[in-house]
């Protein structure tokens, strides 16, 4: 019999994670008996010590805010997807202890616009300039060769913004949060912000809107989402994307491919549903 195995999301606030619900329905269907996922509250300050508990019975770690950058300085290597924008959200632990964080929401971005049909596309634009932001400017580097304009409410978040433009080697247009609304017409649009912000955006959705990206997931839809999905355009969720990137987690912590991503987003949903 293999050796019980464990994995944990770690973050501040942590209650309301999905992680657990995703990451044990994939052990249950992957037949791994003797692996657990947990939630831990920590800090940015309490990081440090939480991961010198790790013993040789771990696997791995998901991180969520404020610890995908703190963690960095903690690792003995990161991968070049996570150094693109200086995030961590996976940290792979080896049987000899060493720690390896990579970034799964990038690649997850990907996979979920993938399976909307969403291969490439000419110009976009995202809402918002936050940490997610800098992940989806990442993704879109991927498959956008055309400008990708981006919507701010703060010269400081500009600025952060054309850094990482610089940085991903991709063109960037930074545009007031005021014309939001002109957002709306770009070929894909993704929405970065906090439950709430894009709420009056969604009167100003067009008649024949194209394609939405929005990574909130709880609560759902959000009013933007509910207006362009009624107008016909495709919609992309933030439960797609935190299905997709722990479907690549599950896989590089347990050497297990592939994931089981239809029981996943089914468990994810019905957690939903009950909240």
């Amino acid at each position: 019999m293999a050796a019980p195995r464990r994995a944990a999301v770690l973050g501040s606030p942590i209650a309301h994670s999905l992680s657990p619900v995703l990451h044990r329905t994939a052990y249950r269907e992957l037949g791994l008996d003797g692996w657990t996922y947990d939630r831990f509250e920590v800090d940015e300050a309490g990081l440090p010590a939480f991961l010198e508990t790790l013993g040789p019975e771990w696997a791995g770690l998901s991180l969520t805010m404020p610890l995908k950058r703190a963690v960095i300085p903690l690792l003995d290597r990161i991968s070049d997807t996570a150094a693109s924008v200086d995030a961590v959200n996976t940290v792979v632990v080896t049987e000899d202890g060493r720690r390896t964080g990579d970034n799964t929401d990038i690649p997850g971005m990907v996979a979920a616009l993938r399976e909307h049909g969403i291969e490439q596309t000419d110009s976009a634009a995202i809402l918002g300039a936050g940490a997610t932001a800098s992940s989806a400017l990442a993704a879109l580097s991927r498959i956008c060769p055309g400008e990708i304009a981006v919507y701010v409410r703060s010269e400081a978040r500009a600025a952060e913004m054309r850094q990482w433009a610089e940085r991903l080697e991709v063109t960037v247009r930074i545009a007031d949060w005021a014309d939001a609304e002109q957002a709306l017409r770009a070929p894909l649009v993704i929405s970065t912000t906090p439950a709430g912000v894009t709420d009056a955006l969604a009167r100003s959705v067009p008649e024949r809107p194209a394609a939405l990206f929005d990574v909130l997931y709880d609560p759902w839809p959000t009013d933007l989402a509910a207006r362009w999905s009624a107008y016909g355009g495709a919609v992309v969720s933030g439960l797609d994307l935190l299905v997709h990137q722990a479907v690549l987690q599950v896989e590089q912590m347990t050497g297990r491919a592939p994931a089981p991503l239809d029981a996943m987003r089914k468990a994810g949903e019905r957690a939903l549903t009950g909240r």
